[in-house]
């Protein structure tokens, strides 16, 4: 078996019927509008966009990829049928087991079939939509990984933080508090050192998978792919920061964010269906090598208002990772898990038990509330009986409409894990 790559995976889609192919969409004011509305419904197909208007036909961008569970399954190398619930405890296998394959170095691959450094690098050459109308600016990473290296220990993440195109060697980070990307930055920059970084902006769809979500810090997202892939992940290290990147990426570039150096950044429609962040100075990358395949293909991961193209697998990952660390924390008769879509797959968990003590409904929803996998962005845990299927909105409202008294089954804790992208959000 070849090492699989977004272009193997594009043709298991064209395949189950699942492509979508565009021509002629604007780059600044039609591809996104276009994404947006196949991204409202669940089971539209991905879309394809090529003969971009100003850009070399194949020069590409495909977005709406996993938007579909068949789409998913075929990412994760399960069954097209399997079922979201099913979904979620291959997760729960996965966390468990942990499969991991060390990456495998190699020393050329498609990646280099164009590469420009110095005064010849300029981003602008990939077709980078406006994704919303009121944007700052094109994105050319909304569906990437960003990797750094850990100066203590040599660790390298790989994170998707949403990367805006600014000139044609400058572009800019944002990451959230508590993400690993910038705890990697800061430790640079409290030495005086400018932090190296790379951007990937198209790979397989596990690569964009892995990279936004909860991937514990230490561990390395492209060995976790190996894992899921059954063979290792081929990297070539890229030629100013060394740092190693899939051989069979699409577009790759890197650079150095200096100390101190910022760049205003923004507004973004974000994931929660509002521009919650507006304009706001962030981390600069000074580009010294872009580098793409021929007819490259750009990756776009939509965030708009929910559900959007992460919603879908980052639903049932993290039912599966919640699921786990309530098992881990003690709590017994889970019977399911589900976060719903409309939330973002962040802002709403519920959790399925059998109730078997006094306070078992309440020690499962504060743990479920305030572990990893369920504490980021979290607004509302529901508690709900096993006769109700957490997957079903309609049965968990109906419950929360007939057997909740808000009087004394409704806690309002505060104080807990948000984000600057959190509409509600607000300076303490």
């Amino acid at each position: 078996m070849g090492n699989r790559d977004l272009r193997d995976w594009i043709g298991g889609v064209r395949a189950a019927g699942e492509l979508k192919v565009i021509t002629g969409a604007e780059p600044k004011e039609e591809i996104g509008g276009i994404v947006d509305i196949y991204m409202r419904k669940m089971g539209n197909p991905a879309v394809l966009f090529d003969e971009v208007p100003g850009f070399p036909k194949g020069h590409r961008v495909i977005a709406n990829i996993l938007t579909s569970i068949p789409r998913v399954n075929l990412a994760l190398g399960l069954p097209p049928e399997t079922a979201e619930m099913q979904q979620i405890q291959w997760w729960r296998n996965y966390f468990k087991n942990a499969p991991s394959e060390p990456t495998k170095a190699v020393n050329g691959g498609p990646l280099l079939d164009n590469v420009f450094a110095g005064a010849d690098v300029d981003i602008e050459k990939i077709p980078t939509p406006v994704w919303h109308e009121h944007d700052g600016g094109p994105y050319i990473g909304t569906g990437c990984l960003v990797a750094m290296k850990d100066p203590d220990s040599g660790w390298i993440n790989y994170g998707c933080y949403r990367v805006q195109s600014h000139e044609p060697n400058v572009a800019s980070v944002m990451m959230s508090p508590g993400k690993h990307g910038l705890i990697i930055m800061r430790k640079y920059h409290e030495r005086g050192e400018p932090c190296p970084v790379a951007v990937v902006a198209g790979m397989h769809p596990v690569l964009v998978m892995l990279g936004g979500i909860e991937i514990p810090y230490g561990k390395n997202e492209l060995e976790a792919a190996g894992g899921i892939l059954g063979e290792a992940v081929e990297v070539i290290n890229m030629p100013k920061t060394g740092l190693p990147v899939p051989a069979n990426a699409e577009i790759a570039f890197e650079g150095l964010i200096h100390p101190d150096d910022r760049i205003k950044e923004g507004p973004l429609g974000e994931w929660t269906g509002y521009y919650a962040s507006g304009s706001d100075l962030e981390p600069a990358i000074r580009i010294d090598t872009l580098m793409y395949r021929d007819d490259p293909i750009l990756v776009g991961a939509i965030p708009a208002v929910p559900p959007n193209d992460n919603t879908f697998y980052f639903g049932s990952y993290r039912c599966g990772a919640v699921w786990n660390q309530l098992e881990a924390a003690g709590i017994p008769g889970v019977q399911g898990v589900w976060t719903h879509e409309a939330g973002g797959s962040r802002f709403m968990l519920v959790i399925s038990i059998k109730t078997l003590y006094g306070g078992h409904s309440k020690q499962a929803a504060m743990v479920a509330s305030h572990c990893h996998a369920g504490a980021y962005n979290n607004r509302w845990t529901i508690v709900v009986d096993d006769d109700i299927d957490p997957t079903n909105f309609s049965d968990v409202v109906w419950a929360m409409c007939t057997r909740c008294d808000p009087r004394d089954q409704v806690d309002i804790i505060h104080g807990g894990w948000s984000s600057a992208l959190d509409p509600m959000c607000y300076d303490t």
